[in-house]
């Protein structure tokens, strides 16, 4: 049911204006966002400060240099299970919003574009599957191809690792009673390439709340959809349950920040969120994303090369397009 009908120009103006695009198909706003994800890279404290590292790093290269250099001073030091960084490496779901970030922050396009053109096959794209696929067994586990979001936080919240890529719900967990790492974990935006169209980019997620063309009691239902995405509820949310608000203001709301100082720091992270070509693929995009994290998969894993790996999902992708 579209949505449109029902918020004004200047209420959908409170929220993320990224969000409210990827809500928005073909001029119809279908949803609205009730409250948010994107991914970050956690990081410790203690070992920057140990390492002699004044700032997380800014690009991918610097977190391959920083992440080494930790890496091998703590496995130095007895810790040789220790890695420099985890992410997301398992075929599923996670492995495209992970793919997305690496290839948006380098120039190198969303996958498929909003006019639904599959832009895989190109030189950056190529480029920064190599650098990942470099990671693997060096600064990154081999393993890493079978993690999802749980191995790696477990893992990292253990104090196996210096860097993580995740979502905002680790936060808390990392800094909760009886964390390993307690105290000694920060949170920033995630690197971005080196070359002159690189930007940081991190993949949005989150929850909509949607209208059923089939409700009996629309009126009622609109109201229900407008009061659980309010200032109030919204900031209520975000005290009580961490929920990251989908309205930009509650990010310097003084309770809000009370509650949850790290809010502060993460709003530029939302600001610039990057969506999956979930409006640009429509119903092919679960063949899209799988025709992604399957291939992305095999060359991570080594069971087939970068230059073939691209090809093959840009064949693959342009045939699930036009079906």
């Amino acid at each position: 049911m579209i949505l449109s009908q029902y918020f004004t120009p200047n209420e959908t103006g409170e929220f993320f204006p990224r969000i409210i695009e990827n809500n928005t198909v073909k001029g119809k706003l279908v949803a609205i966002p009730f409250f948010t994800d994107a991914g970050l890279l956690y990081y410790r404290t203690d070992l920057l400060e140990k390492y002699g590292f004044k700032n997380p790093p800014n690009t991918w290269s610097e977190l391959t240099q920083m992440a080494q250099k930790i890496q091998d001073g703590e496995r130095n030091g007895g810790a040789k299970d220790f890695y420099g960084f985890l992410f997301q490496g398992s075929a599923y779901e996670g492995l495209t919003c992970n793919g997305l970030e690496w290839l948006a922050s380098s120039g190198a396009g969303h996958i498929v574009e909003s006019d639904g053109k599959v832009s895989i096959n190109n030189p950056q794209t190529k480029s920064v599957l190599e650098m990942v696929k470099g990671w693997v067994g060096t600064i990154s586990p081999t393993g890493v191809t079978t993690y999802q979001e749980e191995q790696s936080r477990n893992a990292f919240q253990e104090g196996h690792a210096a860097f993580l890529r995740n979502w905002p719900y680790v936060y808390a967990l990392a800094n909760s009673e009886g964390s390993p790492v307690k105290g000694h974990v920060d949170v920033t935006y995630l690197p971005q390439g080196d070359g002159p169209s690189a930007s940081h980019a991190a993949t949005l997620g989150g929850w909509q709340l949607m209208l059923s063309a089939y409700s009996k009691n629309k009126d009622a239902a609109v109201k229900l959809i407008k009061y659980m995405v309010s200032s109030e509820t919204q900031k209520e949310n975000a005290i009580k349950l961490s929920r990251l608000p989908t309205r930009p203001a509650l990010y310097e709301d003084k309770e809000v920040l009370a509650a949850e100082p790290w809010f502060s720091s993460s709003l530029p992270v939302f600001k610039n969120a990057v969506a999956r070509p979930s409006t640009a693929t429509g119903a092919n995009y679960n063949r899209v994303s799988t025709d992604f994290f399957q291939t992305t998969n095999q060359i991570l894993t080594g069971g087939i090369s970068v230059d073939k790996g691209v090809e093959t999902m840009e064949s693959k992708m342009k045939r699930d397009m036009k079906d």
